[in-house]
């Protein structure tokens, strides 16, 4: 019985559902800057490189394409020829690189409110103040 509650303490202790909720945030964050990339910032990325270029179709063929399969990511990848995606790659990092931008700001935001919402540090202690006058006194 003592492992089940050393079991139960550990699962409701505060850093356990903390970790928890910000898994949980994080997968559906994920899948908002996952669709900002693949249906907002990289049509504008193909538009702007002359041409409606699809990253995710950027692949070479590495191996032999059987007869009647068509030569598209997707039936390449159903068919098992290997193939060298540098495409989808790219989409994932600047996937990443959106992603790590994002969080880079709102660490900044929150670090901000952090600081105007932090109580203002306690005066310093008179015998503190005077020993210090003392000090820069003796200095001189």
């Amino acid at each position: 019985m003592s492992v089940l509650k050393e079991f139960r303490d550990f699962a409701v202790r505060g850093n356990v559902i903390d970790l928890a909720v910000g898994v949980i945030i994080g997968g559906a964050f994920g899948k908002i800057v996952d669709s900002l990339v693949n249906d907002i910032m990289m049509p504008v990325i193909s538009t702007l490189l002359d041409g409606h270029i699809d990253f995710t179709n950027l692949f070479i063929v590495l191996g032999h394409i059987p007869d009647g399969v068509p030569r598209t990511f997707d039936a390449l990848k159903k068919a098992g020829v290997p193939i060298f995606a540098y495409g989808n790659f790219i989409t994932i990092s600047i996937n990443f690189i959106l992603l790590a931008f994002v969080i880079f700001q709102m660490v900044k935001v929150v670090n901000k409110v952090r600081l105007l919402d932090a109580p203002p540090p306690p005066p310093t202690p008179e015998d503190i103040v005077l020993l210090r006058e003392i000090r820069d006194s003796l200095k001189k």
